[in-house]
């Protein structure tokens, strides 16, 4: 069992919050969190990429002159990639980078993440985050006021258009709603910063999923 304070946004602590970790999985699946994080990545990969191969250029398929009696090096057409002009030798054609993973894979290796993330000490939870208007000025201040310093995912319970918009010009800082974590975005930032609302209904939603799932 892992105990965390809770914190306003003022820095001071207001309560405490227990996490089981047999919630969370029990143990990290180090081998499942990297194939999560090799899939998001190649995702992330265009693709698009293409070079002209011999094929493709324009040129005649005409041989340049007769094989034997000329005196020069024997020569084939003028597409081929020896020549200004000709084609590229193995030439980059598109492709398809995209991986996939079975849905209860990912959510383990989600899991595994932030299992990590507090066995590292490198989850802060706030009581609340409540904007009137958008205003980076003041999350900031809030960040430093739990001693944040590094790259930040923030979670919450559900999409904040005022959290939204005072997070986005914080560099390295970046929030999501608790429903779209992935092993990706929480291992690729330091710390992880949870709503309370946001954690107890993380927590409650796998407590209520198969936890003898194996990876």
């Amino acid at each position: 069992m892992i105990e965390l304070s809770v914190f306003n946004t003022s820095g001071q602590p207001v309560g405490t919050i227990q996490v089981d970790e047999a919630v969370l999985g029990g143990r990290i699946r180090y081998a499942l969190l990297k194939q999560a994080l090799v899939m998001y990545h190649a995702n992330k990969r265009v693709g698009t990429v293409a070079t002209k191969s011999r094929g493709v250029v324009a040129g005649s398929t005409r041989k340049l002159f007769r094989q034997k009696g000329t005196g020069n090096a024997r020569v084939g057409n003028r597409r081929t990639g020896k020549r200004v002009g000709g084609g590229m030798a193995f030439a980059k054609v598109p492709r398809d980078f995209r991986q996939a993973m079975p849905r209860k894979q990912r959510l383990l290796a989600r899991d595994s993440a932030v299992l990590a993330k507090l066995r590292s000490n490198s989850v802060v939870v706030v009581e609340g985050l409540a904007f009137e208007k958008p205003r980076t000025k003041d999350f900031a201040n809030v960040l430093k006021n739990l001693k944040i310093e590094r790259s930040c995912l923030v979670a919450t319970h559900e999409f904040d258009e005022n959290v939204y918009k005072s997070v986005r010009n914080i560099r390295k800082v970046d929030v999501l709603p608790v429903a779209d974590l992935n092993a990706a975005d929480i291992v690729n930032h330091r710390q992880v910063l949870f709503t309370r609302d946001a954690l107890t209904s993380f927590l409650d939603r796998r407590a209520d999923g198969p936890q003898n799932a194996t990876a």
